[in-house]
């Protein structure tokens, strides 16, 4: 069977998932900001063919509009938008398909809009916050997490974080830490523990705005995730290898990465964590290295390189990326001297 990333959005209330929905208490949901964004999540809803209820996520953006994506609205002639009880009718849609980006008008919502951000000027290892209806629950779920990787794309940056979502939380918001909407969390690669899960920059929106307004649904057309394998970005390419472990291929995709795109830290970075999983160290030390010559606060590549020294008994090596870590970041180095177990002394 081919791999695939898969979408979590509109799925019928009769099939049962095994997704988990992780909820970390870090965040400080007293802060007015983070729960104004908490309340500008909703649900849409729909009846599918078959009859049953359909479910998916979105974020006001305007009194009258609510962002989602496309993929949310393909099962049903007849979606709305929900809060508890209370239902507001979608009139009209904005649709870019490839983009899996939609925006719907409503109903004049009661609920303050989310606040515009950019994933333009979020960076490697920044605290974000999910707020999704994962499994259709009535209140939005919260998950914590930090920024993985980016990567650009049509003037904005496609959003790998470690923020998990599940079932239900498609067309989702993704926060900055000031309540600012940066991404709409729209698919994921397969599995549990392992997942990665990707968001759509907030930029696309620019775009979608100047689409034109049309009334019947389903929307139909085909996103770029669910483009052929090898006709898919780079960094989907590489996601599926690295979720189940298969070193060789993350290895070969990456290589034609690196080819394509010599000036692209993360697929250096990718091509580091193949070769490492194959027991080629010294090819992966020179790629890791590869990727911090491209952007010197590449952090999880000076993690592998210490974990590669560390294998070594290189002591000095060891303590010279803890003092780099230090500098890029402290929760980075804290992290990293637990992983190799040497304390504030590596």
């Amino acid at each position: 069977m081919r791999a695939k990333l898969f979408a979590s959005g509109l799925i019928t209330a009769v099939v049962t998932t095994s997704f988990s929905v992780f909820m970390q208490p870090a965040i400080a949901l007293d802060n007015q900001k983070m729960l104004d964004a908490y309340f500008s999540v909703v649900l849409v809803r729909g009846f599918n063919a078959n009859g049953g209820l359909a479910y998916g996520s979105g974020v006001v953006i305007s009194p009258t509009e609510v962002i989602t994506n496309c993929h949310v609205l393909r099962s049903t002639k007849q979606p709305w938008i929900s809060r508890g009880e209370d239902t507001y009718s979608i009139s009209s849609v904005k649709a870019d398909a490839w983009h899996d980006l939609c925006l719907v008008t409503t109903d004049k919502l009661p609920f303050k809009p989310a606040l515009i951000g950019k994933s333009t000027e979020l960076k490697r290892g920044q605290e974000i916050v999910a707020f999704g209806h994962s499994n259709g629950v009535p209140s939005p779920l919260t998950s914590s997490g930090a920024v993985k990787a980016l990567y650009d794309s049509d003037q904005g940056k496609v959003i790998r974080s470690t923020a998990r979502f599940a079932m239900g939380a498609s067309g989702s918001g993704l926060f900055d830490m000031e309540g600012k909407l940066v991404g709409i969390n729209t698919f994921k690669t397969g599995g549990h523990s392992s997942s990665i899960y990707f968001a759509l920059p907030i930029e696309w929106l620019a775009q979608l705005e100047k689409q034109p307004e049309i009334t019947t649904f389903p929307i139909t057309g085909k996103a770029l995730w669910e483009e052929d394998e090898d006709k898919k970005p780079f960094y989907m390419q590489v996601a599926v290898p690295e979720t189940r472990g298969d070193w060789p291929k993350l290895s070969q995709v990456a290589q034609r990465w690196t080819q394509t795109e010599p000036k692209n830290t993360e697929a250096w970075y990718e091509l580091g964590l193949g070769y490492e999983n194959s027991a080629k160290l010294e090819d992966a030390e020179k790629a890791y290295k590869q990727a911090l010559a491209v952007d010197s606060s590449n952090f999880d590549a000076l993690l592998r390189l210490g974990s590669i020294a560390k294998t070594r008994g290189d002591a000095a090596e060891m303590h010279r990326i803890q003092l780099a870590l230090n500098d890029l970041n402290k929760d980075v180095a804290a992290e990293y001297s637990e992983m190799l177990g040497c304390g504030a002394g590596c």
